[in-house]
């Protein structure tokens, strides 16, 4: 499945969702330069960037979600730059001083060449002394196979929609797959079943730090909170800050 079958579900489910924004808000803001977010999607960081006056580009593979993105722009009357590609094809005479990929964007490299490929190109994308910063959340999966409700049940128009998943574990390609069941009940009681599929390849810490080594980039910050805690085994979240190491 790709993210234009789940362009919908996404703003319905994560459109809420705050706590990285003033993290990235943060870094935009102290480098006072070009920025590029990875993965933009629907434009949730892109734009709260852009309306702190950010000089932002969003680059997007999903023509889906690049639309929702646009008129999110256009609704909130802001400028954002938008490319439709990803990391590994991005060909860009712009140099960044800040390139970010928030939200699990990295999960969806699945192979060591993927996740090297993308990286070097964005190394190459960095202006002189630009910074790289990126958050994955931390492998802690429970029960495979358990169906469970999802986020909160949505009332639109009428209508009450509820998400439920169910996740499978691959953990010899470290691929964790969710299915979502999305259930939309009309005004007048018919039921609408819908059925994603999404895969994504999870990371462990110190696999990360090897491959932003490997890649050309100076040893991370890790934090594992986006109030830049410590990472501990209680971590939900692993937060990589670092900049192109020096040749």
């Amino acid at each position: 499945m790709n993210y234009d079958d789940l362009s919908e579900l996404y703003d319905q489910q994560y459109d809420l969702y705050r706590d990285d924004l003033h993290f990235y808000a943060g870094l935009a803001e102290g480098e006072a330069g070009r920025v590029l977010e990875v993965g933009a999607g629907t434009g949730r960081v892109s734009c709260f960037l852009a309306r702190r006056g950010v000089d932002v580009t969003g680059l997007e593979p999903s023509a889906r979600m690049l639309a929702k993105a646009r008129a999110r722009a256009e609704e909130s009357r802001v400028d954002v730059t938008w490319i439709q590609g990803d990391a590994a094809g991005l060909r860009s005479e712009e140099r960044f001083d800040l390139i970010i990929a928030p939200f699990n964007a990295l999960m969806h490299l699945y192979t060591p060449a993927e996740q090297l490929t993308s990286l070097e190109n964005l190394r190459r994308h960095l202006a002189p002394g630009g910074r790289f910063a990126f958050d994955l959340y931390v492998p802690n999966y429970g029960a495979q196979g358990v169906l469970r409700h999802e986020g909160e049940t949505i009332y639109r128009d009428g209508e009450r929609t509820d998400v439920f998943l169910l996740q499978r574990i691959d953990a010899a390609r470290q691929h964790v797959t969710t299915e979502y069941f999305v259930d939309t009940v009309g005004a007048e009681g018919h039921l609408k079943r819908q059925h994603f599929t999404l895969t994504q390849r999870y990371y462990w810490r110190y696999e990360v730090e090897w491959l932003l080594r490997c890649a050309g980039f100076e040893a991370p910050r890790v934090s594992g909170s986006f109030q830049g805690g410590p990472y501990t085994e209680a971590s939900e979240v692993m937060v990589f800050q670092t900049r192109a190491a020096e040749h």
